[in-house]
């Protein structure tokens, strides 16, 4: 893999928004908002859950309109822009957000979660335009671990802050440090330059995702593996959104205890992301994505079985491993699996996939986390996602999927 300047760019795009998935959804804002905002309610967990669902119902809604659009204009890096400084601008104004302000702090944690997420489609489609399907595994590897040195950085200045009694500060403090470093993407990544016309591109985004819904019927292990993703990444976006919560409820981890863990936990998925990507390029997306789903299923057991805080630190650093490599080779199989003309539009169902699963998730984990009055239990919601969604992958034929996307010829939907 040679390191030119639009993988370069590409891959400071995960050093940037890091940031923002670390310190405002898992970290600091996650706990922030259900023991100081929502305060002693009692039904914190269950907002939170329900804060991240709506979100990701509004970019599952929006993403396949955006992708397809972007592909269609030749815009995917005007609508990374626009939904990146969405993000940055909401992220900001949480630092406004006080005790009792549970509206507002639902409001614009909704808003700064849909502008990164609806990012995410534009920035995952440029992977085909920059690397070789032989380099995916590589590359998106190397750029979850790069992202991964940002988030670590980030989690620093967070600490500096929490330590000086300035919690607050951290929330813009985020949005600036995504902000700025996104300025690098935008100034190396080059978008391939195709003719382009002006026309209605909501009508045309209509017909092409549903001959998109048609089409797919053509690329079946592409659908079976977004039906794996629908089902394990359910449980990820749930412990991702969960982790301090579950710490702090269950263990009493302070918000200086929780960033210590994971600035740890970075290094932890630095190590997989680069590790698995490697190994993805020698035995295959599926094989590396089954042991990573295999290493998430021990770290939900072990969660529940812990008996003390030390003990979940352990589960913290373990899941930083599983989720570094489960990510990247994620978005590197889905590459593989998508014809090239088809990236924007595909890359945008993958998000919806996605973002639908992630609605399910965090609600269930809140609901039986309310009645119950035990968030111990609510840890065991995410196991049958996980479980069901690795027993759909082995059905996927990786190399038929491959060869597939590689022969079809896509057809102008719009004549």
């Amino acid at each position: 893999m040679k390191l030119n300047k639009n993988i370069f760019g590409w891959m400071a795009y995960d050093f940037a928004n890091s940031s923002f998935t670390t310190i405002i959804v898992t970290v600091v804002y996650s706990v922030y908002f259900k023991s100081v905002v929502v305060g002693d309610r009692g039904d914190g967990s269950f907002l939170w859950g329900l804060a991240i669902a709506i979100s990701m119902l509004l970019v599952a809604i929006t993403a396949p309109v955006f992708g397809a659009v972007a592909d269609y204009s030749r815009a995917k890096k005007k609508f990374l822009f626009y939904s990146t400084y969405l993000s940055v601008i909401f992220t900001c104004l949480l630092g406004f957000v006080g005790p009792g302000s549970i509206f507002t702090g639902m409001l614009f944690f909704i808003l700064a979660n849909f502008g990164f997420h609806s990012a995410i489609v534009f920035y995952d489609s440029f992977l085909p335009e920059i690397a070789t399907p032989k380099e995916f595994g590589r590359v998106s590897g190397f750029g979850w671990a790069f992202g991964y040195l940002g988030g670590l950085l980030s989690l620093v200045f967070a600490l500096l802050l929490v330590n000086a009694k300035k919690t607050t500060w951290v929330f813009p403090m985020v949005g600036v440090y995504y902000g700025l470093f996104a300025i690098i993407t935008f100034v190396l990544l080059k978008e391939f330059k195709r003719e382009s016309k002006r026309t209605n591109y909501f009508k045309i985004a209509y017909k092409r995702i549903s001959s998109s819904f048609s089409s797919i019927r053509s690329f079946k292990d592409l659908g079976t593996f977004l039906l794996s993703y629908f089902l394990y990444n359910d449980a990820i976006a749930t412990a991702i959104g969960f982790t301090m919560i579950y710490g702090q409820e269950r263990y009493g981890m302070t918000s200086a205890e929780s960033i210590k863990v994971f600035i740890f936990a970075q290094l932890t998925s630095i190590l997989g992301a680069f590790i698995f990507g490697f190994i993805a390029d020698k035995i295959g997306h599926k094989k590396t994505l089954s042991i990573c789903l295999l290493i998430w299923l021990s770290v939900i057991v072990w969660a529940f079985l812990s008996p003390s805080k030390k003990d979940y630190y352990v589960v913290i650093l373990l899941a930083g491993f599983a989720i570094g490599s489960t990510q990247a080779n994620s978005r590197a199989m889905l590459a593989s699996l998508t014809p090239q003309s088809k990236n924007a539009e595909f890359f945008g169902f993958y998000t919806v996939t996605g973002r639908m699963s992630a609605i399910i998730g965090p609600i269930l984990f809140g609901l039986v986390s309310k009645w119950t009055g035990n968030i111990k239990y609510s840890i065991l919601t995410v196991i049958p996602f996980f479980l069901i969604g690795l027993v759909v992958l082995q059905l996927v034929n990786e190399s038929r999927g491959q060869t597939n996307a590689q022969k079809w010829v896509s057809e102008d939907v719009d004549n």
